[in-house]
């Protein structure tokens, strides 16, 4: 089992109800990702959003309008990558996930990757990677900010099967550009909508008839078109790892045609749905990465671990239940502006809750022993330390009882202070 970090990088109220600032939130990001260099997880995710969501939120159709705050401060995470593999040793740093239809689109997107690996790589020792996670975006108030909206009515009203075939088309572009290939957008698969798009064949005919179109597919001109190009400069192709943000099969399989092309999850995939995915990546991964294996995909969870020194046992399970139901509580406030205990305590269920004992026990049940997991700490954390001591924590209490439990984990061996010390405590070795 590999331990990997997921940060978010968002702005949220702190005990009292002040927001911190900026330049604090990315500082505390830089000690995180330092420390979770020290203790040897092995790649450092981080969420990617643009443009202000808080500013957002008086405009006529806010994307999350009960958000205090900024729900992502990393525009970039090409410059933030960059910043990290400066202070780091061994950690990869992976995107989750770059909107590559967005801000210019699938070339400059893929010219930036380029850039930043052709950088990277300049070391012929480097061996940390770069794990491009990208997908089309979450919210789309962020595509229209940049010239993705609908150019006909008919789109306006197929909105969301039109932004999957945008999708679909940009990430084609993407892959086959950072595979090294010359294209012309007369290369790419046309897009277009099939019935299998749609909730239903109804809904299809109506689209269908309104676009014009007869048969089981409406065409769609190209979201891009350009001449025959190809992304500068050369890089190592080993320092790059690219993994899809799709759930569509059919665009995994896609994908995979051109290049190995891995797969971005969240841990509220039904366990049918991850297991269907698996065998289905046996078949459809393209032969130059290998054999598909189950940490391909990694997959989110939050944390919410008590390991608080005097403690009884039971008072750390309480403790750490009780914070997960208050954080869970202010997310769905945020997100709909409504607290519904069954969202409240079937998110908690979803999570990594109590004592580092509970903590193992229930990877050990929810989880494959081959999986790749993205912990989350920092998901409306208190402070930066606070995220720091549940990295070491968890390192330092959770591992351990899970090589007790018989599940081998794939970690580097850490450089660590006694637990709960907190990044003050950590014993930095000057070598390894």
């Amino acid at each position: 089992m590999r331990f990997d970090i997921f940060c978010s990088l968002a702005q949220t109220p702190r005990p009292g109800g002040g927001l911190p600032g900026h330049a604090s939130l990315l500082q505390e990001f830089l000690d995180q990702a330092t420390v979770a260099d020290d203790l040897g997880y092995g790649c450092l995710w981080v969420a990617e959003s643009h443009f202000s969501t808080r500013t957002q939120r008086g405009n006529a159709e806010p994307a999350v309008p009960h958000w205090t705050g900024e729900i992502g401060l990393n525009t970039d995470t090409l410059q933030l990558a960059t910043r990290v593999f400066a202070r780091t040793r061994r950690i990869d740093v992976g995107s989750a996930i770059m909107n590559i239809v967005a801000c210019g689109g699938p070339l400059p997107a893929a010219e930036r990757v380029a850039a930043a690996l052709a950088w990277h790589g300049l070391d012929p020792a480097e061996s940390r990677r770069l794990r491009v996670g990208f997908a089309g975006g979450r919210f789309d108030f962020i595509n229209r900010a940049t010239g993705i909206v609908p150019r006909t009515g008919w789109e306006a009203q197929a909105w969301r099967q039109v932004r999957g075939a945008i999708t679909a088309e940009a990430a084609e572009i993407f892959v086959r550009l950072l595979s090294g290939e010359e294209l012309a957008s007369t290369d790419v698969t046309p897009p277009g909508l099939t019935p299998q798009m749609f909730p239903d064949r109804e809904t299809y005919d109506r689209t269908a008839l309104a676009a014009g179109a007869t048969g089981d597919r409406i065409p769609l001109p190209p979201r891009w078109t350009f001449e025959r190009t190809r992304v500068l400069p050369d890089f190592r192709p080993d320092l790059l790892r690219l993994v899809g943000g799709t759930h569509d099969p059919a665009l995994q399989i896609h994908l995979n045609g051109y290049a190995p092309v891995q797969l971005f999850n969240l841990s509220i995939t039904a366990p049918a749905a991850i297991e269907a995915t698996h065998q289905r990546m046996a078949t459809a991964f393209h032969p130059a990465g290998g054999p598909w294996q189950r940490h391909y995909m990694p997959r989110t969870v939050f944390v919410f671990l008590d390991a608080t020194p005097g403690r009884t046992v039971e008072e750390r399970r309480n403790g750490a239940r009780e914070r997960a139901e208050a954080t869970l509580a202010a997310y769905w406030r945020a997100m709909d502006g409504t607290v519904d205990p069954a969202k409240v305590a079937g998110s908690a269920d979803n999570s990594l809750v109590g004592a580092p004992a509970d903590i193992a026990a229930q990877i050990a049940d929810r989880f494959h022993p081959q999986d790749r997991v993205m912990l989350w700490f920092d998901f409306f954390a208190t402070d930066g330390d606070a995220v720091i001591t549940a990295m070491t924590d968890f390192r330092n209490q959770v591992v351990p009882l899970l090589h007790d439990l018989g599940i081998p984990v794939d970690i580097a061996p850490a450089d660590i202070a006694p637990a709960g010390a907190g990044r003050a405590g950590l014993a930095i070795a000057a070598t390894r």
